[in-house]
């Protein structure tokens, strides 16, 4: 069995947060859920999370800065970024992907997740398997 792979996700909704976290649960990711960018920082700080779901828009410390914090830190861990606001976009930021708020179905978030892990993983599953594949061969 494969093991599972871990997503922080950051919002200040509640009810958004819950929903994203019973989404990504029944997926079989592990979800850390979080209301605040200094929460998700003090967590993602404790190591263990392969990607980063944050909204934009939260008060005191948002998304684009938990972002700027997080790739400090650790520049290859995949981030989402997601926000009611699209203009906010224009401003730079170090997300990997941006999504506006309800203009992307739960399949279409699930699938850049995929992609993203897949990606952060890089050639080294693929060298493994080739191993794994030549043991094989040669029982």
């Amino acid at each position: 069995m494969k093991p599972k792979r871990t997503i922080l996700c950051v919002d200040d909704n509640e009810q958004s947060l819950s929903i994203r976290k019973v989404m990504l649960e029944t997926r079989g990711y592990r979800v850390i859920a979080c209301a605040s960018g200094d929460e998700a920082l003090e967590c993602f700080k404790k190591g263990g999370v392969d990607l980063v779901l944050t909204d934009l828009i939260m008060p005191g410390f948002d998304g684009s800065k938990l972002i700027d914090a997080i790739k400090t830190i650790s520049p290859q861990t995949p981030a989402i970024l997601f926000s009611g606001k699209v203009r906010i976009y224009d401003r730079d930021t170090r997300a990997d992907v941006f999504l506006p708020k309800g203009m992307y179905a739960p399949a279409e978030l699930l699938e850049r997740i995929r992609v993203l892990l897949v990606r952060k993983r890089g050639p080294h599953r693929a060298h493994s398997k080739a191993q794994a594949a030549g043991r094989l061969g040669a029982a």
